[in-house]
């Protein structure tokens, strides 16, 4: 059953509230609202239908009570109005504890487009070249080779920023031919003690292809973490808290969970024949500890709220609340393909997907497939590894944010409420 700040003023008679009572807990819940800027409005007036809306709640209630999720939140914006923010089941099914509109998830690989962004912004500024080779700013890459069956060769030619934004750097997850794999499992460059390490490490691991001949989901984003970090001065988790965070007010996105927050924090599950099993629970989660390795490519934690005003803030151009954050052409940089053909569509292992490119940082459909047919032409997203996920269609005016906490990613969410929600819009 969706969750609401406001059923605890719903009559119980075996609960009766006092009027005072009620009005105690009225001003908690509503200044709990508005500490955390939850302006929903009507659905109609978002031009949203509130009949076809309710199947969301039936498909969410659903999966709670099928034990497919603890719990989740949906999230729906058009036409710059918030129409649908609705909360289900569990953030922590051994506590008991709600779902709430504030809870704080793990968001992996939603962390990319913001990290992405970040590193546009010093573009902009002339810090960063799209077309500089990465070896400007980590030396080490200057000597990578590319691993093939016939052992190593020189690559075509180095990989620059914007490989690394596209995926087409020739990194990889550590998959890949049997040297890079070896070198990959016995530096773990993702282990390391922060990026700079990292980097260094990586610089030991040979290339999966040459850069820009093919497209791999990779550690290129980490990479780009470090490009940030050497071109700005700063550490990572502070250029974003300056250039994004702040700006834009998303106070419960971070590379860990303040400790005075970890109330907010959900549990993390993988599903089990019989249910759900836990995985991490928040007190004994890494993000509760303070980190020194900012993986801008998965170490973020967020809120729905905080993840909305940053889509918000990209589908409006670069700029939220006056605050301009990136320049339009920028953005049409991120959220349009520029991916070349050779290198289209992009796909994970066997699953091709079919009409979806890729621009600085979202994946972006161009057309209408077989792939996720309720897609439409031109919406862009990504999601996170514990099953959050986004979406936005411009020519919708549409903004969809879907988080819960399951590992490893299932698609039911994105692929049980999708077409629902593009039926809603009146």
């Amino acid at each position: 059953m969706r969750n609401n700040f406001w059923s605890p003023f719903v009559h119980h008679k075996r609960a009766p509230y006092s009027f005072i009572t009620g009005l105690l807990m009225l001003s908690y819940s509503a200044f709990r609202v508005c500490a955390h800027e939850i302006p929903v409005v009507p659905p109609a007036e978002a031009g949203l239908s509130r009949s076809k809306l309710e199947e969301v709640d039936r498909f969410m209630d659903g999966q709670v009570s099928q034990h497919k999720i603890a719990g989740g939140t949906v999230v729906v914006s058009r036409n710059g109005k918030i129409g649908f923010f609705h909360s289900y089941g569990k953030m922590d099914l051994e506590s008991g504890k709600k779902m709430q509109p504030d809870t704080i998830f793990r968001i992996y690989s939603m962390s990319k487009a913001i990290t992405t962004a970040a590193a546009l912004q010093l573009v902009e500024t002339g810090k960063i070249g799209l077309g500089d080779p990465v070896s400007q700013y980590i030396p080490g890459f200057a000597n990578l080779k590319v691993a093939t069956t016939n052992g190593l060769r020189a690559p075509t030619r180095q990989m620059t920023v914007r490989d690394l934004m596209l995926h087409t750097a020739g990194l990889t997850y550590g998959s890949g031919p049997e040297a890079l794999t070896n070198a990959y499992a016995r530096l773990k460059p993702m282990a390391s003690t922060n990026l700079a390490e990292m980097a260094e490490r990586l610089s030991q691991v040979p290339l999966a292809y040459d850069p820009g001949s093919d497209w791999i989901y990779s550690v290129a984003i980490d990479v780009l973490g470090r490009v940030i970090e050497v071109a700005s001065g700063d550490t990572l988790d502070l250029f974003l808290k300056k250039s994004i965070f702040d700006p834009l007010e998303m106070r419960d996105t971070g590379f860990s969970v303040p400790i005075e927050k970890t109330y907010r924090f959900a549990a993390n599950y993988s599903r089990i024949p019989d249910g759900l099993k836990l995985i991490e629970g928040p007190a004994d989660s890494k993000f509760a500890a303070p980190v020194t390795f900012f993986s801008g490519g998965g170490g973020l934690v967020s809120t729905a709220r905080d993840y909305m005003r940053f889509l918000t803030m990209i589908e409006y151009g670069g700029a939220l609340e006056g605050r301009r954050i990136l320049k339009a052409e920028t953005v049409k940089l991120m959220t349009n393909n520029q991916l070349p053909g050779k290198v289209f569509p992009i796909y994970f292992g066997k699953e091709i997907r079919y009409g979806t490119g890729f621009g600085l940082g979202f994946s972006v459909r161009t057309e209408i497939t077989k792939w996720d047919t309720a897609g439409h032409a031109g919406e862009y997203g990504w999601g996170g590894a514990a099953s959050t996920h986004y979406w936005v269609s411009p020519a919708d005016k549409l903004i969809v944010v879907t988080l819960e906490q399951i590992m490893p990613y299932e698609w039911d969410t994105e692929f049980g409420v999708k077409k629902i929600i593009y039926d809603a819009v009146q």
